[in-house]
């Protein structure tokens, strides 16, 4: 019983994982829920990288630092992206380590910075740069939207994917940029070869 319950937990997991991240288009039904659509990516890298990425939250909520609420973290193909704000160096190592320490992830790229937000209006600007840059990213590459992910800290964007037309990202970044207050962009998207 126990372990029904553990699988069905883990669903729900899952599901709410995918069903409140933008960047997955979930189905459901008769009490299940898969991955429809995920980009350039294949089922079995999305299951990898969802597992990874529960992992990863696992490590964060045992974390005493707060990680799970102040670092976000997209996967994909086993490359971890790490964003958010810390409040030392220390916490900063130690987010990294214990993502290194999940089976799976094949490089880690940290980006998470030192600080604060400083003021609720900061927290604001980053929230409505990231709504801008999903819904211009939705205009310019359509339901293609699905392979990309945004994080914005102070200004700075950070997109993450998987493509395999390199001029559709460069549409996509040169949009990006005419986004009021966006101060960098940084690309961690991978040009897949057809």
């Amino acid at each position: 019983m126990k372990i029904i319950n553990n699988l069905i937990g883990y669903s729900l997991f899952l599901f709410f994982l995918y069903a409140c991240a933008p960047a997955q288009i979930v189905g459901t039904g008769a009490g299940s829920a898969m991955v429809i659509a995920e980009g350039e990516r294949s089922m079995g890298s999305v299951i990898d990288d969802a597992t990874i990425k529960v992992n990863i939250a696992a490590k964060f909520i045992s974390s005493e630092d707060n990680l799970f609420v102040d670092i976000s973290t997209t996967v994909l193909n086993g490359r971890v992206l790490l964003t958010g704000l810390v409040d030392n160096q220390e916490i900063r190592i130690d987010a990294v380590r214990r993502v290194w320490e999940v089976d799976g992830v094949k490089e880690v790229i940290n980006e998470i910075q030192i600080g604060n937000r400083a003021t609720l209006k900061e927290y604001a600007n980053d929230l409505w740069i990231n709504t801008q840059a999903k819904g211009l990213a939705a205009k310019t590459v359509g339901l293609r939207v699905v392979g990309y992910n945004f994080e914005t800290i102070q200004g700075k964007v950070y997109i993450a994917g998987i493509t395999s037309r390199p001029k559709q990202l460069e549409d996509l970044i040169d949009a990006v940029k005419t986004i009021k207050g966006v101060k960098e962009i940084v690309n961690y998207v991978i040009i897949k070869e057809n």
